[in-house]
Protein backbone atom coordinates (compact mmCIF):
# COMPACT_ATOMS: atom_id res chain seq x y z
CA UNK A 1 0.00 0.00 0.00
CA UNK A 2 1.55 3.79 -1.02
CA UNK A 3 0.95 5.95 1.75
CA UNK A 4 1.19 9.67 1.66
CA UNK A 5 3.45 11.93 4.11
CA UNK A 6 -0.03 12.55 5.82
CA UNK A 7 -1.27 8.90 6.31
CA UNK A 8 2.31 7.48 7.57
CA UNK A 9 2.07 10.41 10.18
CA UNK A 10 -1.28 9.93 10.80
CA UNK A 11 -0.15 6.08 11.76
CA UNK A 12 2.49 7.03 13.13
CA UNK A 13 0.17 8.87 15.58
CA UNK A 14 -2.30 6.34 16.03
CA UNK A 15 0.21 3.53 16.68
CA UNK A 16 2.51 5.58 19.87
CA UNK A 17 -0.83 6.66 21.32
CA UNK A 18 -1.64 2.93 21.27
CA UNK A 19 1.42 1.20 22.17
CA UNK A 20 2.60 3.47 25.03
CA UNK A 21 -0.90 2.78 26.61
CA UNK A 22 0.11 -0.81 26.70
CA UNK A 23 3.21 -0.63 27.74
CA UNK A 24 3.23 1.98 30.55
CA UNK A 25 -0.20 0.03 32.09
CA UNK A 26 1.47 -3.42 31.37
CA UNK A 27 3.76 -2.28 33.94
CA UNK A 28 1.84 -0.43 36.25
CA UNK A 29 -0.23 -3.93 35.96
CA UNK A 30 2.88 -6.28 36.70
CA UNK A 31 3.66 -4.52 39.93
CA UNK A 32 0.73 -6.74 41.30
CA UNK A 33 3.01 -9.16 40.77
CA UNK A 34 3.06 -10.74 44.38
CA UNK A 35 0.46 -8.30 46.11
CA UNK A 36 -2.84 -9.50 44.80
CA UNK A 37 -5.74 -9.80 47.21
CA UNK A 38 -6.00 -13.49 46.41
CA UNK A 39 -3.15 -16.18 44.58
CA UNK A 40 -5.66 -16.28 41.29
CA UNK A 41 -5.30 -12.30 40.51
CA UNK A 42 -1.68 -11.95 41.69
CA UNK A 43 -1.64 -14.44 38.35
CA UNK A 44 -4.25 -12.73 36.75
CA UNK A 45 -2.74 -8.84 36.91
CA UNK A 46 0.69 -10.64 35.75
CA UNK A 47 -0.29 -12.42 32.99
CA UNK A 48 -2.59 -9.69 31.64
CA UNK A 49 0.80 -7.18 32.72
CA UNK A 50 2.91 -9.60 30.01
CA UNK A 51 -0.11 -9.58 26.82
CA UNK A 52 -0.11 -5.92 27.06
CA UNK A 53 3.96 -5.37 27.48
CA UNK A 54 3.76 -7.96 24.14
CA UNK A 55 1.27 -6.21 22.78
CA UNK A 56 2.99 -2.69 22.98
CA UNK A 57 6.64 -5.09 20.65
CA UNK A 58 4.16 -5.60 17.96
CA UNK A 59 3.38 -1.94 17.96
CA UNK A 60 6.53 -1.07 18.07
CA UNK A 61 7.34 -3.09 15.47
CA UNK A 62 4.92 -1.66 13.39
CA UNK A 63 6.25 1.98 13.77
CA UNK A 64 9.93 0.75 13.18
CA UNK A 65 8.42 -0.25 9.90
CA UNK A 66 7.55 3.07 9.03
CA UNK A 67 10.56 4.59 9.92
CA UNK A 68 10.83 5.07 13.56
CA UNK A 69 13.64 3.47 15.80
CA UNK A 70 13.75 0.07 16.98
CA UNK A 71 11.20 -0.92 19.33
CA UNK A 72 13.89 -0.74 22.87
CA UNK A 73 14.75 2.17 21.37
CA UNK A 74 11.06 3.17 21.45
CA UNK A 75 10.09 1.86 24.30
CA UNK A 76 13.75 2.63 27.06
CA UNK A 77 14.96 5.77 25.64
CA UNK A 78 12.08 8.50 25.59
CA UNK A 79 11.36 10.85 28.87
CA UNK A 80 8.09 11.66 29.75
CA UNK A 81 7.05 14.50 27.79
CA UNK A 82 7.61 11.81 24.73
CA UNK A 83 5.41 9.64 25.71
CA UNK A 84 1.26 9.91 23.99
CA UNK A 85 -0.07 7.48 26.28
CA UNK A 86 -3.48 9.04 28.19
CA UNK A 87 -2.35 9.89 31.60
CA UNK A 88 -5.11 7.31 33.36
CA UNK A 89 -1.73 4.81 32.68
CA UNK A 90 0.51 6.54 34.65
CA UNK A 91 -1.17 6.69 37.81
CA UNK A 92 0.58 4.21 40.74
CA UNK A 93 -1.93 0.74 41.22
CA UNK A 94 -3.23 2.24 44.40
CA UNK A 95 -5.54 -0.34 45.97
CA UNK A 96 -7.32 -3.06 44.12
CA UNK A 97 -10.26 -1.34 43.28
CA UNK A 98 -8.45 1.51 41.86
CA UNK A 99 -6.63 -0.78 39.27
CA UNK A 100 -9.78 -2.57 38.75
CA UNK A 101 -11.90 -0.03 37.52
CA UNK A 102 -8.61 1.36 35.47
CA UNK A 103 -8.21 -2.16 33.72
CA UNK A 104 -12.36 -2.63 33.47
CA UNK A 105 -12.53 1.28 31.82
CA UNK A 106 -9.11 0.67 29.62
CA UNK A 107 -9.65 -2.87 28.49
CA UNK A 108 -13.41 -1.99 27.46
CA UNK A 109 -12.08 0.74 25.35
CA UNK A 110 -9.27 -1.52 24.12
CA UNK A 111 -11.44 -3.67 22.91
CA UNK A 112 -14.01 -1.45 20.93
CA UNK A 113 -11.09 -0.19 19.45
CA UNK A 114 -9.32 -3.82 18.59
CA UNK A 115 -12.41 -4.87 16.78
CA UNK A 116 -12.55 -2.01 14.81
CA UNK A 117 -9.49 -2.05 13.71
CA UNK A 118 -9.42 -5.58 12.63
CA UNK A 119 -11.32 -3.97 9.49
CA UNK A 120 -8.57 -1.11 9.14
CA UNK A 121 -7.71 -0.18 5.36
CA UNK A 122 -3.99 -0.49 7.03
CA UNK A 123 -3.57 -4.26 6.81
CA UNK A 124 -0.58 -4.39 8.88
CA UNK A 125 -2.62 -3.10 12.03
CA UNK A 126 -5.21 -5.21 10.95
CA UNK A 127 -3.90 -8.56 10.95
CA UNK A 128 -2.28 -7.50 14.21
CA UNK A 129 -5.94 -6.42 15.73
CA UNK A 130 -7.00 -9.82 14.82
CA UNK A 131 -4.19 -11.31 16.49
CA UNK A 132 -4.55 -9.38 19.62
CA UNK A 133 -8.59 -9.30 19.87
CA UNK A 134 -8.98 -12.29 21.64
CA UNK A 135 -6.20 -11.69 24.56
CA UNK A 136 -8.08 -8.26 24.99
CA UNK A 137 -11.54 -10.41 25.39
CA UNK A 138 -10.32 -12.13 28.20
CA UNK A 139 -9.32 -9.27 29.49
CA UNK A 140 -12.59 -7.35 29.46
CA UNK A 141 -14.25 -10.74 30.59
CA UNK A 142 -12.06 -10.64 33.82
CA UNK A 143 -12.65 -7.13 34.54
CA UNK A 144 -15.90 -7.42 34.16
CA UNK A 145 -16.95 -10.47 36.40
CA UNK A 146 -14.92 -8.85 38.95
CA UNK A 147 -16.81 -5.39 38.34
CA UNK A 148 -19.95 -7.46 39.10
CA UNK A 149 -18.88 -9.39 41.93
CA UNK A 150 -17.57 -7.03 43.92
CA UNK A 151 -20.62 -4.54 43.04
CA UNK A 152 -22.86 -7.31 44.69
CA UNK A 153 -20.93 -8.13 47.59
CA UNK A 154 -21.01 -6.38 50.40
CA UNK A 155 -21.39 -3.10 51.47
CA UNK A 156 -17.37 -1.59 51.81
CA UNK A 157 -16.88 -3.24 48.38
CA UNK A 158 -19.91 -2.00 46.17
CA UNK A 159 -18.96 1.65 47.89
CA UNK A 160 -14.73 1.48 46.68
CA UNK A 161 -16.03 0.03 43.42
CA UNK A 162 -18.52 2.64 42.99
CA UNK A 163 -15.71 5.51 44.59
CA UNK A 164 -13.45 4.02 42.29
CA UNK A 165 -15.70 4.35 39.31
CA UNK A 166 -15.99 8.07 40.21
CA UNK A 167 -12.63 8.93 40.70
CA UNK A 168 -11.28 7.68 37.58
CA UNK A 169 -14.06 8.47 34.78
CA UNK A 170 -12.66 11.63 34.36
CA UNK A 171 -9.40 10.41 34.07
CA UNK A 172 -10.66 7.27 31.40
CA UNK A 173 -12.44 9.76 29.23
CA UNK A 174 -8.76 10.98 28.24
CA UNK A 175 -7.85 7.91 26.23
CA UNK A 176 -10.37 9.46 23.79
CA UNK A 177 -8.40 12.55 23.69
CA UNK A 178 -8.33 13.09 20.04
CA UNK A 179 -4.94 13.95 18.36
CA UNK A 180 -4.06 16.34 15.23
CA UNK A 181 -4.50 13.60 12.38
CA UNK A 182 -7.71 12.77 13.68
CA UNK A 183 -9.65 13.18 10.31
CA UNK A 184 -6.80 11.82 8.22
CA UNK A 185 -7.25 8.26 9.85
CA UNK A 186 -11.24 8.41 9.68
CA UNK A 187 -11.13 9.67 5.74
CA UNK A 188 -8.13 7.08 5.00
CA UNK A 189 -10.32 4.43 7.07
CA UNK A 190 -7.33 3.19 8.64
CA UNK A 191 -9.83 4.08 12.01
CA UNK A 192 -13.75 4.86 12.51
CA UNK A 193 -12.40 7.53 15.31
CA UNK A 194 -12.07 8.10 19.41
CA UNK A 195 -15.17 9.83 19.05
CA UNK A 196 -16.97 6.70 17.87
CA UNK A 197 -15.15 4.60 20.01
CA UNK A 198 -15.99 6.54 23.17
CA UNK A 199 -19.58 6.83 22.14
CA UNK A 200 -19.50 2.40 22.40
CA UNK A 201 -17.61 2.21 25.54
CA UNK A 202 -19.83 4.59 27.49
CA UNK A 203 -23.33 2.52 26.11
CA UNK A 204 -21.22 -0.76 26.74
CA UNK A 205 -19.96 0.15 30.40
CA UNK A 206 -22.78 2.32 31.34
CA UNK A 207 -24.74 -1.10 30.83
CA UNK A 208 -22.26 -3.27 32.99
CA UNK A 209 -22.18 -0.65 35.95
CA UNK A 210 -25.90 0.04 36.32
CA UNK A 211 -27.05 -3.59 35.54
CA UNK A 212 -25.19 -3.94 39.26
CA UNK A 213 -26.59 -1.52 41.27
CA UNK A 214 -23.74 0.82 40.54
CA UNK A 215 -23.91 4.59 39.18
CA UNK A 216 -21.25 6.13 36.09
CA UNK A 217 -20.84 9.68 35.49
CA UNK A 218 -22.61 11.43 32.26
CA UNK A 219 -20.82 11.62 29.83
CA UNK A 220 -19.45 15.28 29.47
CA UNK A 221 -15.70 16.22 27.71
CA UNK A 222 -14.88 18.97 29.05
CA UNK A 223 -13.71 16.78 32.51
CA UNK A 224 -11.66 14.80 30.48
CA UNK A 225 -8.50 14.81 31.78
CA UNK A 226 -6.20 15.22 28.63
CA UNK A 227 -2.86 16.17 27.78
CA UNK A 228 -0.95 12.76 27.87
CA UNK A 229 -1.23 12.63 23.93
CA UNK A 230 0.58 15.41 23.60
CA UNK A 231 3.11 14.48 26.24
CA UNK A 232 1.67 16.22 29.15
CA UNK A 233 1.56 14.19 31.97
CA UNK A 234 1.03 14.07 35.63
CA UNK A 235 4.23 13.47 37.74
CA UNK A 236 3.82 9.89 38.26
CA UNK A 237 5.18 8.76 34.63
CA UNK A 238 9.17 9.71 34.70
CA UNK A 239 9.68 8.25 38.12
CA UNK A 240 8.17 5.14 36.87
CA UNK A 241 10.25 5.25 33.37
CA UNK A 242 13.00 5.45 35.19
CA UNK A 243 12.26 2.81 36.98
CA UNK A 244 11.08 0.46 33.66
CA UNK A 245 14.53 1.65 32.07
CA UNK A 246 17.09 0.75 34.53
CA UNK A 247 18.15 -2.75 32.98
CA UNK A 248 18.22 -1.50 29.53
CA UNK A 249 19.97 1.78 30.85
CA UNK A 250 22.81 -0.87 32.52
CA UNK A 251 22.63 -3.20 29.58
CA UNK A 252 21.23 -1.84 26.12
CA UNK A 253 21.84 -5.16 24.69
CA UNK A 254 19.39 -7.13 26.96
CA UNK A 255 16.31 -8.32 25.23
CA UNK A 256 12.67 -7.82 26.04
Amino acid sequence: MNLTDNQVAALKDLLYKMADDQLILGHRNSEWTGLGPILEEDIAFSSMAQDKIGQAYQLYSILNELGESEPDTIAFTRNANQFHCCDYVCHPIGQYDFSLVRHFFFDNAELIKFNTLASSAFDPLAMLARKFKGEIKYHTMHANTWIKQLAQGNEESKTRIQNSINEGFNLALGIFEQGTFEKELVDSKFYIGEEAVMNEWYATVKEIIESVGLTIPALDLSNAVNGGRKGQHSSHLQPMLTEMTEVYAIDPSADW
